[in-house]
């Protein structure tokens, strides 16, 4: 609908308020510019912060049990969870995590019929603020892709970098409630200046013609803008190349599916078998060893059935060692195991284990993670140089009671006092300790 100069009364004063209106909307237009622009630049990066945060805190309270796919655990996967409990969903979910037994009680439908499907099967109650759980569900909304492989190296397997539709969705909804503002504000000053023409004699204003040539003219009066624009662009471009190459050669989370399903929860979890029982050489070589299959066979000649897969993962330790259980033979045929390397470090960088276990005392979950925990193993920590140095200016060196140290402790009492020692106080940080 047009507004006519008939349909209002136009005095002086209301004219001189259209023109500072109409010379106004200019500058309002590019603050509401400049707004969006820096809402854009760190839209991005909170999100994904909030997205970082809950799969830190989805490790520490939801791994045991859950598996953000759809593959259950000891509770349901959590796939699509949203989608599946009653609405509103997140209100729901933070009550269910924080007390699930005072839903169940209350006669809550779907607590009640997850309560049953799954045994009567507590969940506990998480000690975590309402924030700390929409962090959790915006990972679980926005988990990892999956990063398995069935053969082939490590290194020729790159695993693809995090997608967050979440961030997309914000910054296209951002972008649209922009362009409805500038088409809204433009018809208001058209409005406004074909009143101010009416009412001074001059012809209507020209209607706008959104070509190239309008935009060129645009750019050249407003530079600061374009500039201010470009250094966004720029910025947000160098950013993005910066962690894209950060990334390069980091393999956190990598579990690549492995010839046979071997479980360290069952094993090293339930069943409490010490690392070094399989893992032999960590004590007293640079590697940790792959067992061979006659360690397997310690326990498997008697246990031929396993609690998750039955007997089909055991056969296949059989078939590799060419071995007849019915017969308790071996034959003339074994056949290597191909397991897929998890953790590997760059050819430029050394490690020894026993330096780390036997003389420093380290446990095994300080850079593998909670493996007695996982089902599939995967790279727990990110193994960077970064991370490497962190862990080295803030692990006290374990020096009471160790022999290797007693020689330097006492040097280094005389330098330090009696604060703690790092291993960076060591020479723990020297380039050429894992550069050589």
């Amino acid at each position: 609908m047009k507004i006519k100069p008939s349909d209002i009364f136009v005095t002086k004063e209301k004219l001189t308020y259209m023109h500072k209106i109409n010379k106004a909307f200019k500058v309002y237009l590019n603050q509401l510019i400049l707004i969006a622009a820096i809402l854009i630049f760190n839209s991005n990066q909170v999100l994904s912060q909030d997205v970082a945060a809950g799969e830190k805190l989805f490790k520490i309270n939801c791994a045991s049990c859950h598996k953000v796919t759809d593959q259950k655990l000891v509770g349901p996967g959590l796939k699509g969870v949203a989608d599946r409990v009653p609405k509103p969903a997140e209100e729901w979910l933070i009550k269910w995590i924080k007390n699930s037994q005072a839903l169940v009680k209350s006669g809550d439908a779907y607590a009640v019929k997850i309560f049953t499907e799954y045994n009567k099967s507590v969940m506990p109650s998480q000690a975590l603020s309402d924030d700390e759980i929409k962090s959790v569900l915006a990972y679980i909304a926005n988990p990892p892709v999956d990063k398995k492989v069935t053969d082939g190296p490590v290194d020729s397997k790159v695993p693809a970098k995090t997608d967050s539709t979440t961030v997309l969705y914000f910054l296209l909804g951002l972008v649209l409630l922009f362009l409805i503002l500038i088409s809204v504000l433009g018809g208001v000053k058209n409005s406004l200046q074909r009143l101010v023409n009416q009412k001074e004699g001059l012809p209507e204003p020209t209607p706008v013609s959104y070509n190239s040539a309008y935009f060129k003219n645009w750019a050249r009066t407003n530079k600061k803008l374009v500039a201010l624009g470009l250094i966004v662009i720029v910025s947000y471009g160098a950013k993005a190349a910066w962690y894209g190459m950060m990334g390069i050669g980091v393999y956190e989370g990598y579990a690549p599916e492995q010839p046979i399903f071997f479980s360290h929860k069952i094993h090293a979890g339930q069943n409490a078998i010490n690392c070094v029982y399989c893992h032999s050489g960590v004590e007293k070589s640079k590697i940790s060893n792959v067992p061979s299959a006659n360690v397997c066979m310690n326990c498997h000649k008697g246990i031929q059935e396993g609690a998750i897969t039955g007997k089909k993962e055991i056969a296949k330790i059989y078939a590799a060692l060419d071995y007849d259980p019915a017969k308790d033979t071996y034959g003339p045929n074994p056949k290597p195991i191909k397991w897929v390397k998890v953790h590997q470090l760059p050819e430029h960088a050394y490690f020894n284990h026993a330096q780390h276990v036997t003389v420093g005392k380290q446990e095994c979950t300080t850079c593998h993670g909670p493996v007695a925990e996982m089902d599939t193993l995967r790279q727990f920590t990110p193994l960077t140089m970064g991370w490497c140095i962190d862990c080295h200016r803030k692990t006290e060196v374990k020096m009471e009671g160790n022999p290797y140290y007693n020689k330097l402790h006492e040097e280094l009492k005389k330098t330090y006092g009696k604060k703690p020692i790092t291993v960076s106080m060591m020479g723990g940080i020297e380039c050429g300790k894992c550069h050589y």
